[in-house]
């Protein structure tokens, strides 16, 4: 979400094609290890599915970032003419394109993204459709009520779920001026979600983490970055610049998180699907 050193000064205010493909399996066996030497494996489940969609935006020099962040660059080493075979460079700040934010990104305790266990990192989604208030108020945040309607048509959220934030802002992401939507004063406008709505999922549910389509966890005009300190301080997750949330189902998908397993990470580009 925020570039280096954000957090700490509080001062700091990132298209692709649907792609849902249809594949027609009947059954697939999602089998999941933990590295050889650990005690004790993740469970294993047999998942039915018929539906893949890519949540993933291409990532690149040209997508948006949060305001202050260092660029992305690639830098091509070796090459078929030359060297008979293709590699680049690439440097990132870890906090680029679709992504997520592990605890320590604004826990000083947390986990780092390597420690988060496999098997919150496969999760059952719950996407809240926010389009017409953010038609209305593009800097809305997400509430108790949206949560609170969503279960009234769908049933209470699922344990471990990944509640995720469909606001269509994705289909922005092609112009960085229009992901950041600033006012005549610089602040940004965008959606995220409310504290209300974490100390909700907190106190009332159990969640393994949260998902939102636009650059950041909390709203665009936030100061304070009260929904980031307070998840992840909970040692969950969060996914910013999500894609093609309006592609899978409100209720009834599993969410499938490539998250990088970097030592010391504070986060990282991560590679994520949906099956239904």
């Amino acid at each position: 979400m925020c570039p280096p050193n954000a957090a700490a000064s509080l001062s700091c205010p990132s298209s692709s094609r649907r792609g849902v493909l249809r594949f027609g399996l009947g059954a697939a066996v999602a089998a999941l290890a933990m590295p050889l030497g650990q005690a004790q494996a993740a469970s294993v489940r047999r998942t039915s599915f018929s539906n893949v969609a890519d949540l993933t935006h291409r990532l690149g020099t040209q997508f948006p970032l949060f305001p202050g962040a260092p660029a992305l660059t690639i830098t091509p080493i070796v090459s078929h003419d030359t060297d008979g075979y293709y590699g680049s460079v690439v440097n990132y700040w870890e906090h680029s394109g679709t992504h997520m934010d592990a605890p320590i990104h604004f826990a000083k305790d947390g986990l780092f993204v390597d420690q988060i266990e496999v098997q919150n990192l496969v999760v059952p989604a719950a996407v809240l459709d926010v389009t017409a208030q953010v038609l209305r108020n593009p800097a809305y945040e997400v509430t108790p009520d949206d949560i609170r309607a969503w279960e009234r048509r769908y049933g209470r959220l699922p344990d471990n779920a990944a509640v995720l934030m469909a606001s269509g802002w994705g289909a922005r992401a092609g112009s960085t001026e229009a992901f950041r939507n600033a006012d005549s004063s610089g602040v940004m406008q965008f959606p995220g979600f409310g504290k209300d709505a974490i100390d909700y999922l907190l106190l009332e549910r159990r969640i393994a983490g949260i998902g939102v389509d636009t650059l950041s966890l909390d709203h665009g005009p936030s100061t304070t970055f009260a929904t980031h300190f307070t998840l992840l301080g909970t040692n969950r997750w969060g996914l910013e610049n999500l894609a093609n949330l309006e592609a899978i189902p409100p209720s009834g998908a599993t969410i499938f998180v490539g998250a990088p397993k970097l030592a010391a990470g504070s986060g990282g580009p991560s590679r994520v699907m949906a099956v239904w």
